[in-house]
């Protein structure tokens, strides 16, 4: 096959992937459009298609090692979504009531919670707390005094 038209599939499939991810956006199809990618450098360099499908699998291969690598890190070291806040302190802004019609709010961080003690306890404005967990849209505190 004419190594022009080997320029072009790659092109096309480096393309293909990283329109794909866009899509999917699971980090699955972007090692290969990488790994195309070089394919599709090497090819304009003039190698021959061995030296071409050598180029995708070790650069695909290596991209999709570092890409895992990396999210399997993160998903270790930091949680996700409000379980993010479970350890951070706060400051309660109005009291905290054992009338569950009457939730209190702490701030945590810059954001404001509805929130409740495990044992459905009192706790006055101002006062430091610990988020122990997140139940739905309520934070679940204790004093840290």
């Amino acid at each position: 096959m004419d190594p022009e038209v080997w320029r072009w599939i790659w092109l096309a499939t480096a393309a293909t992937f990283i329109i794909g991810e866009i899509a999917t956006a699971a980090f699955f199809l972007l090692p290969f459009g990488v790994g195309a990618a070089a394919a599709a450098a090497v090819a304009v360099g003039g190698a021959n298609a061995t030296w071409q499908w050598l180029a995708f699998l070790l650069v695909s291969v290596a991209a999709f090692a570092a890409i895992q690598t990396m999210a399997r890190r993160t998903s270790r070291t930091r949680p996700v979504g409000a379980d993010r806040l479970v350890g951070e302190t706060g400051v309660v802004v109005t009291d905290l009531s054992p009338d569950p019609e009457h939730l209190g709010t702490v701030r945590i961080g810059r954001e404001e919670w509805h929130a409740e003690t495990p044992d459905r306890g009192h706790l006055p404005a101002g006062t430091s707390v610990e988020v122990v967990r997140i139940e739905g849209t309520r934070a679940v505190v204790r004093s840290t005094h």
